[in-house]
């Protein structure tokens, strides 16, 4: 039974209230695939506060929100005061009056915590600069369904790991007992404040965590390989020629599929500059002349590629995470 009030990050939660969590996600994905309601929290209402957009995420809350019966007010980046003319603190007050759960997706770890801290309901991260635990359960769930288990498996992380995905996909591997590698320059591995805190939970799990800066060591054998973009929302466009510069060497395409299992997944949250189809990409093709940045073409679109069943998966885990925090905080 999940004894958790909120989702702010999976350090918070154990190895078996993370399988839960996924195992929940996947009642609930074949009841909306046979096409069994699951209105558990009829009548609730939640506020969707996105300081930083995206498709997935809100539209993952939104149906998840639906399917279980509640409605949900979405506020974008201007839609509040919160943190202009009103505190986070105040903010959270007012809105844990007028709403039954709080998602927020933004910068700062320190705003979900407060929200958490003074809104008196649940509060999901949807994402900040630090962590994003809604997309590993949702990644997490994928590796489940192509790969049948989760210890021991082998997976590789490319690219800049100082973020949200690079630090969670760490705290996850960790909590769960997988062979990580986390792949890249040093200068961009995960802060060592959480390293050695993986490392440690690393012992009691049984997990092997590793930090290279070796693509090829990093990639052998490995059953996941995952990446993300090179440059963060919020980072201004003068970062750009400096990842470049770092993380070419990194970029996952099918000499480093090559070196994994024949049988490998090829994991990305999105949206990813894999070709010059987006102004980004077109952009960057123009001043840099590549054509594909932290993945190519012909990964994204082979048959390794289950970027979509992943991006699907979001609605399921987010509905679990949803339903399991507010039954236990509402003791349904």
């Amino acid at each position: 039974m999940i004894k958790q009030d909120h989702l702010l990050t999976l350090l918070d939660y154990s190895p078996e209230e993370i399988i839960e969590l996924i195992e929940l996600s996947k009642k609930l994905k074949e009841e909306k695939k046979k096409g069994i309601p699951h209105r558990h929290l009829e009548g609730k209402n939640v506020v969707l506060l996105f300081e930083k957009d995206s498709t997935r995420t809100r539209c993952a809350f939104e149906v998840a929100a639906a399917d279980l019966g509640m409605n949900a007010v979405y506020i974008g980046s201007s839609g509040s005061q919160m943190g202009k003319k009103e505190s986070i603190k105040d903010t959270a007050r007012v809105l844990g009056r007028m709403f039954d759960g709080i998602e927020y997706r933004g910068f700062a770890q320190e705003t979900v915590e407060c929200l958490a801290k003074y809104s008196g309901v649940p509060v999901w991260n949807g994402l900040t600069n630090e962590y994003h635990p809604t997309q590993m359960l949702a990644d997490f769930l994928t590796i489940l369904e192509h790969k049948g288990h989760l210890k021991g498996i082998k997976f590789a992380y490319f690219g800049d790991g100082r973020y949200n995905m690079g630090n969670s996909y760490l705290v996850t591997s960790a909590k769960l007992g997988l062979d990580y590698r986390m792949v890249g320059p040093k200068e961009l591995w995960p802060n060592e404040e959480l390293r050695n805190k993986c490392l440690a939970i690393a012992k009691e799990t049984g997990a092997k965590i590793t930090f290279t800066e070796n693509p090829i060591e990093g990639a052998k054998d490995c059953d996941v390989i995952a990446t993300d973009v090179w440059v963060s929302m919020g980072e201004s466009d003068d970062a750009w020629a400096e990842r470049i510069k770092l993380l070419t060497p990194y970029q996952v395409n099918e000499k480093i599929m090559g070196y994994a299992d024949k049988n490998a997944i090829f994991l990305h949250c999105l949206p990813s500059f894999h070709n010059l189809e987006t102004k980004i990409g077109l952009e960057v093709y123009k001043k840099f002349g590549l054509d594909g940045l932290e993945v190519n073409e012909t990964v994204f679109e082979g048959p390794q590629s289950v970027v979509f069943d992943e991006a699907e998966n979001r609605l399921h885990t987010i509905k679990a995470t949803m339903l399991a925090t507010m039954k236990h905080f509402y003791k349904l």
